[in-house]
């Protein structure tokens, strides 16, 4: 499992690991401050430093599921008090979107620029080779951290997402799950039954990003 090619897999793909953590975190907080809540950035939490944001156990779960050919895991979650929001489920609800659409991009960005690296012929050598697989690297990891916070159980980005669109009463029913939504995504990891939730959501974003990456790719004449 944790061969010379894991080893060599793991340094490619940690600048992606540290940059999509990261930008997954203070996108968060940003879109939090914008919408009146300052609590990220009195914290310094609006800081592109990886390390303000890195979880010793969100980097390992990276770390281990690279093995498996994806990689997913989680940072320090940005504090964030909707008391300070105008419409706190609503507003809860951007600055929860505001994670994975931020990993999105990142994805659609490496792609691009790993498409005009090979179109340019800068794809090989001592510098182009290692730059091109980080690239690769990036696009599979921001597609599945995105994806793995878009899995709609509470506290997961998903989850918020989701209370954000249902009614009311439906929305104060499911945030009473808040408190075990943890264990049930753990009990689904142990039972590898959370494949059957990631996967649709994993392919669908993908499928997205490439589709989208080819069309402006036409637009410029790539």
């Amino acid at each position: 499992m944790f061969d010379a090619g894991y080893l060599q897999q793991l340094i490619i793909a940690l600048p992606a690991i540290l940059l999509a953590l990261t930008f997954h975190e203070v996108a968060h907080g940003w879109a939090a401050d914008k919408l009146g809540d300052p609590t990220a950035r009195l914290l310094g939490r609006l800081s592109l430093n990886p390390i303000v944001h890195l979880d010793p156990m969100g980097t390992l779960a990276f770390a281990v599921s690279l093995a498996a050919g994806v990689g997913f895991g989680w940072a320090k979650p940005v504090p964030v008090e909707p008391r300070h929001f105008r419409r706190p489920r609503r507003d809860m609800m951007w600055v929860a979107l505001a994670g994975p659409a931020t990993n999105f991009v990142l994805a659609i960005l490496s792609v691009v620029l790993f498409a005009l690296a090979r179109r340019l012929g800068l794809d090989a050598g001592f510098v182009g080779e290692p730059v091109s697989l980080m690239l690769q690297a990036s696009f599979g990891i921001n597609t599945a951290l995105a994806a793995f916070n878009l899995i709609p159980i509470l506290p997961f980005d998903g989850g918020r997402i989701l209370m954000g669109v249902l009614p009311s009463r439906l929305a104060w029913s499911y945030s009473r799950s808040e408190p075990y939504g943890f264990f049930v995504v753990l009990g689904l990891i142990l039972l590898g039954w959370l494949h059957i939730i990631f996967w649709p959501i994993y392919t669908t974003l993908r499928a997205a990003e490439l589709a989208l990456v080819d069309n402006l790719l036409r637009i410029v004449g790539f």
